[in-house]
């Protein structure tokens, strides 16, 4: 991890977009192309696991069947996650039924699937009503985003045309969904950096409870299995907030009278 950039001119340029940047400064400097959505992510793993110094034995896993950014389900057993959603977004469940597990399909079958769209009207009136300093203390707001994230706002009717107004070779679709997220969280940049308060307990097996019964002691942060107005107000508020935002557009409990799922074995 020695090559990676620290202060580079290079990355002053912003007219393009970081990620092309990044992907000539590697290359320049190490030989290897890294243009692979996967294979990006990896090696921020890779890099933040050499940063922190935490012990882990990275094992790489090559992708098969399909690539990342593929809209169109495969006629093989694996199609890309975004190739499923658009098949579900155009209401053609039974050809994306197969490619996912069976709690997957019952989801499917059960749920509504959430999309922008219905975040948009939220997501437009904090953009429009948020005074522009407000919205410069948001996480990743930088380059001055704010201004052009607000005029368009007032512009677009629907967010797929918001998104196309506030598209820049620097700041791709996938960065500004970003982005509108922290916006509807309110998400400041001292709110994101702070270091894990706690420990959030999603699920397990019967192993792994027992499991986490003998170290519970001696964990340095609160495990949380059971969110409550205690939690709420003094560790899980941006967990909560998050949750709220799912339940309005679903109706389905995110936090409050949720339970960690266990799987018994």
């Amino acid at each position: 991890m020695e090559n990676q950039p620290r202060k580079d001119n290079s990355f002053k340029q912003f007219d393009r977009p970081y990620a092309s940047i990044f992907q000539e400064y590697l290359y320049q400097k190490t030989g290897i192309r890294l243009d692979q959505p996967n294979d990006i992510l990896a090696f921020g793993y890779a890099n933040a696991n050499a940063d922190l110094g935490y012990p882990l034995t990275l094992v790489p896993i090559k992708r098969v069947g399909s690539n990342h950014n593929d809209k169109q389900l495969t006629t093989g057993v694996i199609s890309s996650a975004s190739a499923i959603r658009n098949s579900l977004k155009k209401d053609r469940v039974q050809l994306a039924e197969k490619f996912v597990p069976k709690a997957s399909q019952h989801l499917i079958n059960t749920d509504s699937m959430i999309t922008w769209e219905q975040f948009w009207p939220l997501l437009r009136f904090e953009l429009i009503e948020a005074p522009i300093g407000q919205l410069q203390k948001i996480y990743q707001m930088t380059e001055g985003i704010e201004y052009r994230l607000k005029q368009a706002a007032i512009e677009a009717k629907t967010f797929p045309e918001f998104l196309h107004l506030v598209k820049t070779k620097r700041y791709t679709y996938t960065r500004i969904q970003r982005l509108c997220c922290y916006v509807l969280l309110h998400a400041t940049a001292a709110e994101m950096l702070l270091n894990p308060q706690y420990i959030r307990l999603l699920g397990c097996t019967g192993l792994g409870r027992r499991y986490l019964n003998q170290i519970k002691r001696s964990l340095k942060l609160p495990m949380i299995s059971k969110v409550n107005q205690e939690t709420v107000a003094t560790l899980v508020g941006l967990d909560f907030k998050a949750g709220m935002l799912t339940e309005m557009t679903n109706g389905r409990h995110q936090d409050f009278y949720k339970h960690p799922i266990i799987l018994e074995n």
